[in-house]
Formats: C-alpha cells, sequence, structure tokens
C-alpha cells in the first residue's frame, strides 16, 4: 500500500479532509460536512492507500486554501493526482479552465471536450471528481442555471459560488 499524508482544513464550504502523496500532489479531498476523518480514512484505505495523519506534507494545501478562502487566490497552484478514466481525466482537467467568478453548464463542458451529446457522461465526471474545489466542479451548473448535485451538498455549493462571486440572484 502507499502511504498518504491527511489532515483537515477549513474551507468556504466548511472543513475539508485532504489526502497527499509523498511528492505532494493530491489524491483526495472529502467534504467534512459529509465523512468524518475516519470515514475519509477508510475510503482511502479501500483504494489501496495507507493513510497517516500528518499536517507536513499537505501544507501547501492548506496554505493555498485559506488564501482562496481569504479572497487572496483565485487559482490553485498545486501537483495533482486524480485517479480516474481517461474521460473522466479529460472532463476534470476542462472544470480546471472554467475562471474563479464563472460558471459552466455541463452541456458547454461536452461541447468543449468535442462531443455536445456528452452533458450527462460530463455530470457523470463531474460527480466523480476526488478533488473538489481545486478541481472546481462546483463551477458546474445545469443548463437552465439551475444548482444542480454537488458532493458537498446543494448549501456547499452556494456558498463556494457565493464566495467566488458567481452565483445567480434567486440562488441565495
Amino acid at each position: 500500500m502507499a502511504t498518504v499524508y491527511t489532515t483537515t482544513t477549513d474551507s468556504p464550504a466548511g472543513p475539508l479532509h485532504i489526502a497527499v502523496l509523498a511528492d505532494g500532489s493530491i489524491i483526495a479531498v472529502a467534504f467534512g460536512v459529509n465523512d468524518t476523518a475516519d470515514q475519509f480514512t477508510a475510503s482511502l484505505r479501500r483504494r489501496g492507500f495507507e493513510p497517516e495523519p500528518d499536517p507536513a506534507p499537505t501544507a501547501e494545501v492548506v496554505r493555498q486554501l485559506a488564501e482562496y478562502a481569504s479572497g487572496a487566490r483565485q487559482t490553485f497552484n498545486l501537483p495533482l493526482h486524480p485517479i480516474g478514466s481517461a474521460w473522466e481525466q479529460q472532463v476534470w482537467a476542462a472544470l480546471q479552465t472554467i475562471p474563479h467568478g464563472e460558471t459552466r453548464s455541463y452541456g458547454q463542458i461536452a461541447t468543449q471536450l468535442g462531443d455536445p451529446t456528452k452533458a450527462r457522461a460530463v455530470g457523470w465526471a463531474n460527480n466523480a471528481n476526488p478533488i473538489p474545489v481545486i478541481i472546481p466542479c462546483h463551477r458546474v451548473i445545469g443548463a437552465k442555471g439551475n444548482l444542480t448535485g454537488f458532493g458537498g451538498g446543494i448549501e456547499a455549493k452556494i456558498r463556494l459560488l457565493e464566495h467566488e462571486g458567481a452565483l445567480l440572484p434567486g440562488f441565495a
């Protein structure tokens, strides 16, 4: 089993559990409002990792998330190691092109990836994002501007979009 280093930190969406590899690349982020640290650890073990609580390897992630929370940072400059299929990797890369303070629909992401008929497939990949907030899946909304499901819950999505100034009127 590969060792991953874990910690929990605050964010505009509430507590986040973070896991990084020895080189500092992020493999997972989970919302603390949904998962306890023990549940996060169990999830990592099921995926073949040996979690070790240690704030030192995660310090840069925590620092950048604190800057994001304070409004001093709009983009993250962190090594990422999301584990997923080739399609998921393409979707997650596309999510990272959505600017801070903006949203895109699932259909717009599908079109960006070359197949406007794959909006649902974009939705499934968005849902499978193992590194939310940093890979900004919260910036994806329904075609009519509706706030669709979110791993951290709709309230967390609203808080993140409000924090970024992207929330449409009437959703607060």
